[in-house]
């Protein structure tokens, strides 16, 4: 599961017709259509304005459209795209400027699909991780093996206090769990407890 950092674009061209594609992150229907607004309004001079968006950690909203275009050769296969890179919270806009000739169903698919294709691969994404928020207090001789730990496993350091001891948060992925409990007992010699708040996902 991935999420869009910042806009991108992707081009393609078939037969003197051009597919300008951009993604964007969005976080509700709301912004989605001011965002569609504002590329029909950058291109008004294009015939279509083919769309897809994801909203949601399992897509429980999801929208698609041809503008136009014959029935399931634009919409939704930028739908597919999206979903088939795992993408959430994402816009994708594919305008097209006709070249004259006409490129039949099958090429219009494949050049709506390369389009989106392309601003994905331009794009800057962030990978959704399942896992914990961990808590721990522990005296400052032991922060730099555990930094060096947590470095090691892929555990963020969310927030640090120091008083007259550390006490630090982490974002714990799920799979290093059980290494990162059995290695900071250890390193410890039992004194140190992590406290576990919740399960949640977060972005690398």
């Amino acid at each position: 599961m991935k999420y869009v950092r910042e806009k991108s674009t992707g081009e393609y061209e078939e037969k003197k017709s051009r597919f300008f594609a951009e993604l964007f992150p969005i976080s509700s229907e709301t912004e989605a259509e001011e965002r569609l607004a504002s590329v029909r309004k950058r291109y008004y001079d294009a015939r279509h304005h083919c769309y897809a968006y994801v909203l949601g950690r399992n897509c429980e909203t999801q929208k698609q459209s041809d503008d136009g275009e014959p029935s399931q050769t634009a919409g939704l296969p930028i739908l597919g795209v999206l979903k088939g890179e795992e993408l959430r919270d994402a816009l994708l806009v594919v305008t097209r400027y006709f070249g004259g000739t006409l490129l039949g169903t099958g090429g219009l698919v494949r050049a709506y699909t390369a389009a989106a294709k392309e601003a994905v691969r331009n794009a800057v994404l962030m990978e959704a991780v399942c896992g914990y928020r961990g808590t721990a207090e522990f005296d400052y001789t032991l922060l730099g093996r555990l930094r060096y730990l947590t470095e090691r496993l892929s555990i963020r350091e969310e927030s640090t206090d120091y008083t007259d001891k550390v006490r630090v948060s982490w974002l714990i992925p799920e799979e290093a769990l059980p290494s990162f409990e059995k290695q900071l007992e250890e390193l410890g010699h039992g004194g140190i407890s992590l406290e576990i708040e919740r399960t949640q996902w977060y972005t690398l």
